[in-house]
């Protein structure tokens, strides 16, 4: 068999489905970036409503549930905060013997329990 017969049809250089790990990695990295989202925009009455919740929880100890925004899927954390930073936006969320600083611009929606 002529070399351009391989080559053409269902020939062997056709059927071989060889791929490097840079180009099977990079099809992949090509495949998420589809499905990265945006972060949504939150009025001001939004806003406002969850900075209510997160000072109730900090004055009442009231647990919270917290909906993290991350590009792909968004994060749920549930616990008290502990302390609310106004000059650097952030506020302390304990849950158990844990406990992370969350940025409030992070935070897309907040309810109690």
């Amino acid at each position: 068999m002529p070399l351009g017969k391989k080559l053409e049809g269902n020939g062997l250089w056709e059927s071989s489905r060889m791929m490097l790990p840079e180009h099977k990695q990079r099809i992949l990295e090509e495949q998420r970036e589809i499905l990265r989202r945006e972060p949504p925009v939150l009025d001001d009455q939004k806003r406002e409503e969850m900075e209510r919740t997160l000072t109730l929880s900090l004055r009442e100890h009231v647990r919270v549930t917290l909906v993290l925004f991350d590009s792909y899927e968004d994060v749920r954390l549930s616990g008290f905060v502990t302390s609310i930073h106004a000059h650097s936006r952030e506020i302390k969320l304990q849950w158990a013997d844990e406990w992370r600083w969350i940025g409030l611009d992070c935070i897309i929606e907040v309810y109690p329990g």
